[in-house]
């Protein structure tokens, strides 16, 4: 019997090293031999040209970015932000949340501008009416983050840059949209939760965002332990792994509620 719930305990060990350990092995490989900026100083973070002028752009939008972050971080985590104007505005609006200063920065860089160098994904992009309608829900989040003060930032578990995007997201959750499995620190809570997932299409129980477990329409299924995520989306069908976010069929743009 006790070589049994040995033989148990070692598969199980095994199961989590060839889960959660090996991609960020694997990624960090990948790091070690690409040509990534090693520091902020040397990493480019011009406009992407992605979106238009806004003064070109006469409708309301909003967008929610991601991108791959810099340094030892990148092997671990995308950052995210918020970008949005109203109709007839001639400049975009972007807030992020960073490691240093007063953690909610508004316009500290260009709105759709590559993130230590790397280009930008839009996971959601909304315009026109449907834009208008939810940008007062997103300024009221902003302005109602619980962890804007200096110290408040926590790189692990967080708060952080996607725990702030996070708590956008669950503020409009007629986008039915979710940061990706590798934004580490969406999951940030500060205590225990159960209820409705981002998306408000599933469920989960989270502890601190540091454990939990998700299953929804939008998020798949997903387990978090220690703030890396793996899991399965079936709608479009992927595999979730930490550091990479997820491989397989990338899902679509939000761009409806």
């Amino acid at each position: 019997m006790p070589s049994r719930r040995f033989n148990r305990r070692a598969v199980f060990m095994l199961l989590l090293f060839a889960v959660f350990l090996m991609p960020l092995i694997a990624r960090a490989a990948l790091y070690a031999a690409g040509d990534a900026p090693r520091s902020w100083r040397d990493a480019d973070w011009s406009s992407t040209g992605t979106l238009p002028a806004a003064k070109d752009y006469a409708p309301a939008r909003l967008v929610v970015f991601t991108g791959t972050t810099g340094a030892w971080k990148g092997i671990f985590s995308v950052h995210s932000w918020v970008v949005f104007k109203r109709a007839g505005e001639a400049r975009w609006t972007r807030y992020d949340v960073v490691g240093w200063g007063s953690p909610v920065r508004r316009n500290g860089w260009p709105a759709d501008g590559r993130w230590y160098g790397n280009t930008p994904a839009a996971i959601v992009d909304v315009s026109g009416a449907e834009a208008e309608a939810v940008i007062p829900k997103v300024e009221a989040a902003v302005r109602d983050y619980a962890y804007a003060e200096m110290g408040d930032y926590r790189i692990w578990p967080g708060p952080n840059s996607n725990s702030f995007t996070a708590a956008v997201l669950r503020a409009v959750p007629e986008l039915k949209a979710a940061l990706p499995a590798n934004a580490v620190g969406r999951d940030f809570r500060h205590g225990l939760y159960a209820g409705f997932t981002d998306s408000r299409t599933g469920v989960e129980v989270s502890a601190f965002g540091l454990a939990g477990i998700k299953a929804g329409w939008i998020e798949g299924f997903e387990v978090n332990l220690l703030g890396l995520v793996a899991g399965f989306d079936l709608r479009y069908p992927a595999l979730k792994l930490p550091g990479f976010g997820r491989l397989g069929m990338a899902p679509p743009v939000a761009t409806t509620g």
